[in-house]
């Protein structure tokens, strides 16, 4: 990581050993798998965005670190059934729960996970925070189900597009944003301030990674795995909209049946990057992400800001 979490330090200990007893079960077989789920945890940048939210509007407190256990739950559960879904046997680089246990397994351990994201605000009269961090579960499937049906047809456009990333990955940052800032202040005008902030770093990393499908100096071959799973990204759809009637038609031929040849996926790159569908996108990116940056300066400048702003930064930033 290119930015310092050391203002949030010994925050961010207290917040992992928490996590860690959150997910703890009497059942052998489920602790065993929660443990393995904690050893293979990512770079959690939610629960950070939580902390720092709370941080920047007032005082971290025991409200906020439940809060940023459960935005992790919430995310964990999410991936551990995406991964059923799309049927990956590969998460941050270890093996999945869904490879190592199999569907059955994983899809309760997903439901496990999110009735201990419920129960631990319930049990502690955080009825709001709950409110704020339910509504994403709700965005979160409706987005990846209109993806996935939008991308039998083949028919998305940019207007589309940015309604399921934001329900998929925006409002997921965007909750914990705002979770955080009511967890230090309850005050729901500063709660949403947040939350539209959360909202526009949540869409412009979305954009990051959909770059990555088509980058080159940054990130190596280009991986063209949006191409093969036959989804519409921003550089495609952009590509699309621009693109000679014929050349249309032969890139969709692609997508359709030809997307698992290496050198129709070279195609495809290549005109995305020569109709500068690339460059569109790494515009559309940084209009997001300037956004998210002009409500981040309303709040008066310290360390905290600052803090945010480099977290921000990195997430258009980051080579993977």
């Amino acid at each position: 990581m290119n930015f310092s979490t050391e203002i949030i330090a010994s925050e961010l200990k207290v917040f992992e050993s928490r996590f860690k007893a959150s997910v703890e079960s009497t059942v052998p077989l489920l602790d065993r798998i929660m443990k393995y789920v904690v050893k293979t945890k990512g770079k959690q940048l939610r629960p950070m965005f939580v902390l720092l939210s709370a941080k920047l509007t007032g005082e971290i407190n025991d409200s906020t670190y439940r809060a940023a256990s459960l935005v992790e739950l919430l995310h964990t559960a999410s991936l551990v059934h995406d991964d059923v879904v799309d049927e990956s046997f590969e998460r941050r680089g270890f093996f999945s729960v869904f490879a190592l246990w199999k569907a059955k397994t994983s899809v309760l351990v997903g439901d496990y996970l999110l009735a201990k994201g419920m129960l631990l605000a319930l049990d502690n009269d955080d009825f709001k925070i709950l409110q704020i961090l339910s509504r994403p579960v709700k965005l979160m499937s409706e987005g990846e189900l209109w993806q996935m049906e939008k991308t039998r047809s083949l028919n998305i456009d940019e207007e589309t597009y940015f309604k399921i990333i934001t329900g998929k990955t925006a409002s997921l940052l965007a909750s914990a944003c705002s979770a955080g800032a009511y967890s230090s202040t309850h005050d729901l005008e500063v709660a949403e301030k947040m939350r539209l902030f959360g909202e526009n770093v949540g869409i412009a990393f979305q954009i990051k990674d959909d770059l990555f499908d088509y980058g080159k100096d940054d990130v190596g071959k280009p991986t063209g795995n949006d191409i093969k799973e036959k989804k519409l990204t921003l550089p495609l759809i952009y590509t699309l909209s621009k693109a000679s009637p014929a050349l249309k038609k032969e890139l969709i031929y692609i997508i359709k049946n030809q997307n698992r040849i290496r050198e129709k996926i070279d195609f495809v790159v290549q005109a995305v990057e020569e109709t500068g569908g690339i460059t569109y996108t790494a515009t559309k990116m940084h209009e997001y992400r300037n956004k998210a940056l002009e409500i981040l300066r309303q709040f008066p400048e310290n360390d905290v800001r600052q803090t945010l702003e480099d977290l921000v930064n990195y997430t258009t930033d980051r080579k993977k």
